[in-house]
């Protein structure tokens, strides 16, 4: 099994980015699949989640700003990011729960965003 995110890097307050987790290994689509991130010093954090059947929940510091949605034809999972902000800095996280057992679950290594002027 293998959740592989890309698409972090470097951008100025106020801009956009999209990270993408494509999956292999399992069957996508009765996945859960999630964002999370960590920070230097903090804990890891929800900041969005779509169930197996495109129900979405948000982390009240990102709502408006971030949208997360699946493609299940291209086992990915993507998180839009607008209005970005230096407290959106974090290592970025894909993470995917089975849905007939939340207890097996996945996650990607991780991707580096950084929000700076």
């Amino acid at each position: 099994v293998q959740l592989v995110e890309s698409g972090g890097g470097l951008v100025q307050p106020g801009g956009s980015l999209r990270l993408s987790c494509a999956a292999s290994g399992i069957t996508f689509s009765i996945f859960h699949m999630g964002w999370y991130r960590q920070a230097p010093g903090k804990q890891r954090e929800l900041v969005a989640t779509i169930t197996s059947g495109s129900t979405t929940t948000y982390a009240d510091s990102v709502k408006g700003r971030f949208t997360i949605s699946r493609d299940n034809a291209k086992n990915t999972v993507y998180l839009e990011m607008n209005s970005l902000k230096p407290e959106d800095t974090a290592v970025y996280y894909c993470n995917g729960k089975f849905s007939l057992n939340n207890r097996l679950q996945y996650w990607g290594q991780g991707t580096q965003v950084t929000v700076s002027s």
